[in-house]
C-alpha cells in the first residue's frame, strides 16, 4: 500500500526571523488536510500534518509528500520539499500559491497541481504510484459542487484544536463581484457555484460539529441559495460564522433567518468610508450612507460582526485614517481589520501597479504575515503607511476603546466580539503583526 504524507506548512515569522511559527492550539480545524484525505483513493495510507501544531517527521517512511500552500507558506513549503527530496522522496505541491506562482513552485518539487483538487488529485496519486508523474497537472474547474466527499477529520488529532473547536466547511466557491484587488476570486473562479443544502447539512451532522465556519468568498453570492441553506441549518442548532457582502446587512428578513439558523459572526469587506475610493475598487455594493443602518441591523439581532478596511488607494485623503477610527468608535463597531493595499499577483491591481512601476519588491508580496507596504503610495511614504496602520490598530484596540465600543460579554455574540478584540491587541506590539491567517 503506497503511503502519502499530506502537509499544511506553517510559515516563517518575518524576513529577519526564519523560525517556524508554532501554536499550542488552534480553534479552527482546517479543511484542506482532511478534504484531500477524503479525495484520496482507499488503496493509499494517509498521514496528515498541520505544521503549526506538530513537527514534521522528515524520516517518516512515506512514498509521496504533498504540500498545499498559500503564498505566506511558500518559503517554508520549499524548504520542507527540499528536505524530503534529499532523501529521494517524491514531492508534489498545490494550493493558491501554485495557481499564481506555478513556474516558481515547479522548481521546488516533482509535480504541481494547478486549480481545484477534485479533477487532478487522484490522477497525480495514480501517476506517482506508477512512476509516471508529469510535471504539471491543470484542473478544469468543476461545473457544480454536488457530490463532494466529506472531509476525513478522523485523521486529525482533534484534541489539538481545543474543546470549543470550530470546523471549517465549504458550501460554495467563487464570487460574482469584480473587486480590483481580490485574487481569491481568480483562484476559486468568478462562476459562483454552491453545494446542495442537503449535502452540507448531512456533512455537519456527520462531523458532529456545533461550531462551523463556512470558509468561502461570499456566503451570500446567490441569495436564494443562501436562504435555502440557512433554513436547512435551523434544526441543527449550531453556531456558524462566515463572510458576506455589506448589502445583505440591509435585508432584515435575510438577517432574521440568519440569526434563527445560528449565525454567530460575519466578516464583511467594507474596505472604506469614502465613496470615491469604493468606486475605484469596484465595491459599489457598499453604501457609505447606510453604514449606520447596517450596524444597527446587526446589533439589534445580536449578531457579532467584523469589518475589513483597505488603505493606500491613490485618491485617499490623509484624514481618512482618523475619520475611519472616529466613525467606528462612534458607531460602536465590535471588530475591524485594517489592511494596506497589496497588489497580489494575478490581480488587475498588480498589473496596473506593475505597469506604473510602483511595486517595491514583487518577490516579497504575501510571503510573510503582517501589514507591509509593498507599493509606492501617492499620498505618503511606505513607512508612513505602515505607521498609520499601526496607529489605527493601537487606537481601535486600546482598552478605553474596547470599553466604549463593546457591550458586556453576556451573550454569545458579545463574547465573540471580546475574544476577537483581545486577540487583536497583539497589534500594539508590532506594526506588521497582523494577518497571521491560518490556511483552511
Amino acid at each position: 500500500m503506497p503511503r502519502v504524507l499530506i502537509v499544511q506548512p506553517s510559515h516563517y515569522r518575518s524576513p529577519n526571523d526564519h523560525t517556524v511559527f508554532k501554536a499550542r492550539r488552534r480553534a479552527l480545524v482546517p479543511l484542506t488536510l482532511p478534504y484531500l484525505a477524503a479525495l484520496t483513493p482507499p488503496d493509499w495510507q494517509v498521514t496528515l500534518v498541520d505544521e503549526q501544531l506538530e513537527d514534521i517527521d522528515f524520516e517518516a517512511p512515506v512514498d509521496l509528500v504533498a504540500l498545499s500552500a498559500w503564498t505566506v507558506h511558500s518559503l517554508r513549503a520549499y524548504d520542507i520539499a527540499a528536505q524530503f527530496r534529499r532523501r529521494g522522496i517524491t514531492v508534489i505541491m498545490g494550493g493558491p500559491h501554485v495557481f499564481f506562482h506555478a513556474g516558481e513552485a515547479a522548481q521546488h518539487c516533482d509535480a504541481i497541481g494547478i486549480g481545484e483538487a477534485e479533477p487532478i488529485w487522484p490522477a497525480m496519486l495514480a501517476d506517482a504510484a506508477a512512476g509516471r508523474l508529469k510535471p504539471v497537472y491543470r484542473a478544469t474547474p468543476l461545473k457544480d459542487l454536488a457530490g463532494l466527499p466529506s472531509p476525513r477529520y478522523d485523521l486529525l488529532d482533534l484534541r489539538r484544536y481545543g474543546p470549543f473547536r470550530t470546523f471549517a466547511l465549504q458550501s460554495s466557491r467563487g464570487c460574482p463581484f469584480l473587486c480590483e484587488f481580490c485574487s481569491e476570486r481568480l483562484y476559486l473562479g468568478g462562476n459562483f457555484r454552491w453545494r446542495p443544502a442537503g449535502e452540507v447539512v448531512e456533512e455537519v451532522r456527520r462531523i458532529g460539529a456545533k461550531n462551523v465556519f463556512f470558509g468561502e468568498s461570499n456566503f451570500g453570492g446567490k441569495k436564494r441559495r443562501a436562504v435555502e441553506l440557512m433554513e436547512a441549518l435551523i434544526p441543527l442548532k449550531i453556531r456558524w460564522s462566515t463572510l458576506w457582502t455589506s448589502n445583505l446587512c440591509l435585508d432584515g428578513e435575510f438577517l432574521d433567518l440568519a440569526k434563527r439558523s445560528g449565525l454567530l459572526h460575519v466578516n464583511i469587506g467594507l474596505e472604506s468610508i469614502d465613496e470615491e475610493t469604493l468606486a475605484g475598487m469596484k465595491k459599489n455594493m457598499n453604501k457609505v450612507g447606510r453604514y449606520s443602518e447596517m450596524f444597527d441591523n446587526m446589533r439589534r439581532r445580536g449578531i457579532s460582526y467584523s469589518l475589513n478596511f483597505i488603505f493606500g488607494w491613490d485618491n485617499e485623503n490623509p484624514e481618512i485614517y482618523s475619520g475611519t477610527l472616529k466613525l467606528l468608535q462612534s458607531l460602536k463597531v465590535p471588530a475591524a481589520y485594517f489592511n494596506i493595499l497589496t497588489p497580489s499577483k494575478g490581480t488587475d491591481l498588480y498589473n496596473r501597479m506593475e505597469a506604473e512601476g510602483r511595486i517595491l519588491d514583487p518577490e516579497t508580496i504575501d510571503r510573510y504575515p503582517g501589514q507591509t507596504c509593498h507599493i509606492r503610495p501617492l499620498t505618503c511614504s511606505p513607512q508612513d503607511m505602515e505607521r498609520r496602520i499601526q496607529d489605527l490598530y493601537r487606537g481601535f484596540y486600546s482598552l478605553p476603546s474596547m470599553a466604549r465600543r463593546l457591550p458586556l460579554p453576556v451573550t454569545q455574540a458579545n463574547i465573540a466580539s471580546w475574544v476577537i478584540n483581545l486577540s487583536e491587541r497583539r497589534m500594539h506590539r508590532s506594526a506588521t503583526g497582523n494577518n497571521d491567517f491560518d490556511g483552511y
